[in-house]
């Protein structure tokens, strides 16, 4: 019982992401494509590369993707980052700004 506990209080403490974000009347959510992004929120605020990533398949396929994020904001005190890989929307993230 110790242990299950143990493990409730460090999920609930661990930074949550979102799988959505609300642009105006619309709507982001993982797996979207940038552009379906930048139709429906405008242009980030920055728009930053952060690096590369080499991504395979079963059959011995790789790829090496872009990584970028997208920080719109401050939308009533929150700040958006929104991360993309390959230009498909992978994770979103907000953090109050002082």
């Amino acid at each position: 019982m110790k242990a299950f506990l143990c493990l409730l209080l460090v999920a609930l403490s661990a930074p949550l992401s979102a799988s959505t974000l609300r642009c105006d009347r619309d709507l982001v959510s993982t797996g979207d494509h940038a552009s379906e992004v930048l139709d429906k929120c405008g242009e980030p605020n920055s728009r930053d590369t952060i690096g590369y990533r080499r991504r395979g398949d079963d059959w011995g396929n790789y790829e090496e993707v872009r990584i970028e994020e997208w920080v719109y904001g401050p939308r009533s005190g929150m700040y958006y980052f929104l991360r993309f890989e390959g230009n498909r929307l992978t994770t979103i993230d907000s953090q109050r700004r002082r």
